[in-house]
């Protein structure tokens, strides 16, 4: 069965806006999951759903299951939501005007809890400077490490905010030790620290090896600035691995990353299928 085509298509458009709803009116979700399904293209607007949205149509999706609470050093917070809705252009405007649209269309049954506005920052490099999602499997490649069998997908969104005066005031001999990369030709270091991000994340180190897709873009509201970030696996499996072992659960040594960023969100989503009418979610409003 067909994913939705936006989940990997390239390149990542320029703007973005993620929007997250909490559940207000549950009697009201059939009226406004049809509503809903209308709009949902699978490219220009993707849809996920979360744990808390599935329990309250009395379904469960298998693999589906809320962001993980961890007992870590480090604070990864679980502010899990029923829906996401990943809002794709090149038009900043439009994706605020569409999105408007989206929260009268969904009231009473669901009401929006956060939104985001991300942005692609030099051809999809971080607010750091350094180059977001190097090691991102590629064609086929991608599709066996983001989709399932059925066409679905599992999506983890973190919303990570960067203290980005403090990193940069650091030599740049620190802060490549950080990444695990030199800023200047995005080589890995052989002599990294093994706090560095890409030895805390290298995807083949893993067993079974932790193979996602990154689809990140930067963001900046009055809450700061930082990387919205979205990784798409075939389960939650191989992201959950990559975030123990950030967070020092695997061995005692935290990701250089928490040096001068730290997540404020953590959601847990499910992509479902596209079908022959639109996007299909029999598994949720089946009778």
């Amino acid at each position: 069965m067909p994913f939705q085509k936006g989940l990997l298509a390239t390149p990542v458009p320029a703007h973005a806006r993620h929007l997250f709803f909490t559940l207000q009116s549950p009697e009201a979700l059939p009226a406004a999951l049809d509503a809903l399904l209308q709009q949902v293209d699978g490219d220009q607007l993707i849809l996920g759903v979360g744990a808390p949205l599935a329990k309250a149509l009395g379904r469960a999706v298998p693999g589906l299951r809320a962001f993980p609470v961890l007992d870590a050093a480090v604070e990864n917070p679980s502010t899990q939501h029923a829906l996401w809705l990943w809002l794709r252009g090149n038009e900043r405007g439009d994706l605020l005007l569409r999105a408007q649209a989206l929260e009268h269309l969904l009231a009473p049954a669901l009401r929006l809890a956060d939104s985001v506005d991300g942005f692609l920052h030099r051809g999809g490099h971080d607010l750091t400077g350094y180059e977001d999602g190097t090691e991102n499997p590629v064609d086929e490649d991608a599709v066996q490490a983001a989709i399932a069998a059925d066409g679905s997908s599992f999506a983890a969104f973190q919303l990570w905010k960067h203290d980005l005066e403090y990193f940069k005031s650091l030599p740049q001999a620190d802060q490549d030790n950080i990444m695990g990369r030199r800023l200047s030709d995005n080589e890995e270091l052989d002599d990294a620290p093994e706090s560095a991000h890409v030895k805390r994340t290298a995807q083949e180190s893993f067993a079974p090896e932790a193979f996602m897709v990154r689809r990140s873009v930067a963001w900046a509201d009055p809450r700061g600035a930082g990387l919205a970030f979205v990784a798409l696996g075939h389960s939650f499996d191989a992201f959950e691995v990559q975030l123990r072992r950030m967070s020092g659960l695997e061995d005692g040594i935290i990701d250089g990353l928490y040096r001068f960023s730290r997540p404020l969100t953590g959601g847990y989503y499910w992509c479902p299928p596209m079908g022959e009418t639109g996007v299909d979610l029999s598994q949720l409003l089946r009778v």
